[in-house]
């Protein structure tokens, strides 16, 4: 099979916010307790963080994480998270029916933003809670001092403001599974409210609106439509999430689940553009796309603890998906996806960062591990900063029930012009090997490749583990060079290539 792809420098999509590559801790299973956090660890620092996942965070350059939830969120009280831990109440979380400490808090998860180098997105409780419990933690986060809640914060031991600048305002109040979950008028009118208190403390702050959970809401898209009436004018950004599963063991269709994503994106911002027009504003609402990711490995191994089988346990292992190199396929999807709607997707949070459905992985008290979706979501991140290029491919189709022809290559490139680097990301979702040209056009005469990496397995379901960590990973690519004004590449069966050239 064969594929041409013309590539120009003045064909532009957008300049690519870096929050685009951000993730997301909740308080679910093991992501804070063992997993960020676990004082008797051997690399743990004076903070009780364990440096070894510090180092793999770092690794993957994430800008920002969305913390404490989730789910967990919505029945969550701020203020059980500060003060003295010994004094720290233990609460149950009715969203994942376990038991939290406390023990982390908006102070220590501050503390570990600024050691991986990340900004703090941080989502207020407006399930259980609502106005002023949000802006009451407001000032308690960002005012420098000379008010109650800010001399709390002082006394609790943090002189300096947290200076939040991203809120979300609450969490997937679309779903009946939610604590406090509101119709779309009910949560657009309080969502309104909260973000005009808000910005009376802080014009300058960026709010995220809830969207939908996921296209498959009997409410979507009406909700953003019924939101977005409601908040327009106050908000930055709707949220929107989506997660993908390969339940029937499908991988053509699995691989081609990204299209889903695609088209989930082009509605929403009709309707932002709808109620845009609709507010005659001059204003520009962008997509949160703040949890995606691929889960379904560990449906069946939570559904005891989910179910309140297990009582009220303490950071036991849920959604601890291994995922495997079919998965870091689709994971790379995903991100192309978003690379290309950088227009309208500024950011986005992969769900999660640590042992829950993640990328790193840890052992209590032992070590900590990439798997397999690790890799293309670090090229990205490293490589994915600059400008998305509006890309014109011509290649080979397969069919899928319900999708219809799904592009067998997928490709995103990225320029960097002020670097001088050209990057393309390059997916095969099909069984064939895909001959594959690509016009460069307005970047110099001088473009050489100066790096190429690739992932590829004969086993799709081949995955990294704690015992062999390095079963599935990157390693340089071959086949491809720059010729004649093209850089041409063979791109095998089932593959992942990241090729990088520079003027």
């Amino acid at each position: 099979m064969r594929a041409t792809v013309t590539a120009h420098a003045r064909f532009v999509v957008s300049e690519i916010d870096p929050r685009l590559y951000g993730s997301f801790i909740e308080h679910l299973g093991r992501a804070v307790y063992t997993g960020i956090y676990e004082p008797g660890h051997p690399t743990a620092d004076k903070n009780g963080m364990r440096c070894d996942v510090i180092d793999l965070v770092r690794e993957l350059s994430v800008p920002i994480v969305r913390y404490p939830g989730g789910n967990f969120v919505s029945a969550y009280n701020w203020e059980d998270g500060v003060g003295p831990r010994e004094q720290r109440p233990a609460r149950l979380d009715l969203a994942w029916h376990t038991t939290d400490n406390n023990e982390v808090g908006v102070h220590e998860f501050a503390d570990w933003c600024d050691a991986v180098g990340c900004e703090l997105m941080y989502a207020v409780n407006l399930g259980s809670r609502g106005l002023d419990d949000a802006r009451n933690f407001l000032e308690y986060a960002n005012h420098p001092g000379g008010s109650y809640w800010s001399d709390q914060r002082i006394a609790n031991g943090r002189n300096a403001p947290f200076n939040i600048k991203l809120w979300c305002l609450g969490n997937e109040m679309d779903g009946p599974w939610q604590i406090g979950h509101k119709s779309a008028d009910e949560y657009g009118r309080l969502a309104h409210e909260t973000a005009k208190a808000m910005r009376a403390f802080d014009s300058g702050i960026e709010l995220v609106v809830c969207g939908s959970s996921n296209a498959k809401m009997a409410t979507y898209p009406q909700w953003e439509a019924t939101v977005l009436d409601h908040t327009y004018n106050e908000v930055d950004y709707i949220s929107l999430h989506m997660y993908f599963d390969n339940k029937a063991d499908d991988t053509p269709k699995f691989l081609a689940e990204a299209i889903k994503l695609d088209s989930y994106i082009s509605s929403v911002s009709g309707v932002i553009d709808f109620i845009k027009a609709k507010k005659r504003s001059t204003k520009n609402v962008y997509i949160s796309f703040d949890e995606w990711n691929v889960w379904y490995h560990s449906h069946e191994q939570d559904r005891k603890i989910l179910e309140g089988n297990s009582g009220w346990p303490s950071a036991p292992p849920l959604l601890e998906d291994i995922y495997n190199f079919e998965d870091a396929l689709q994971v790379a999807l995903i991100i192309n996806t978003f690379i290309r709607r950088s227009n309208v997707v500024k950011i986005a949070c992969l769900a999660q960062l640590v042992n829950v459905i993640a990328p790193i992985m840890t052992v209590p008290g032992g070590p900590a591990w990439r798997q397999t979706t690790f890799y293309p979501f670090l090229f990205a991140s490293r490589y994915g900063r600059g400008k998305a290029l509006d890309l014109k491919v011509d290649g080979p189709s397969y069919h899928v029930d319900e999708l219809g022809a799904v592009p067998a290559l997928d490709v995103a490139a990225v320029h960097d012009a002020a670097a001088g680097y050209l990057t393309f990301f390059l997916v095969n979702r099909s069984g064939e090997a895909i001959a594959t040209d690509i016009s460069l056009e307005g970047f110099g005469q001088d473009l050489a490749i100066v790096e190429h990496q690739l992932m590829a397995d004969a086993d799709l379901k081949a995955a990294n583990s704690a015992a062999d960590p390095e079963a599935v990973v990157p390693r340089p690519g071959a086949d491809a060079e720059v010729r004649d004004g093209k850089l041409v590449a063979d791109i095998g069966a089932y593959s992942y290539h990241v090729i990088r050239l520079k003027a």
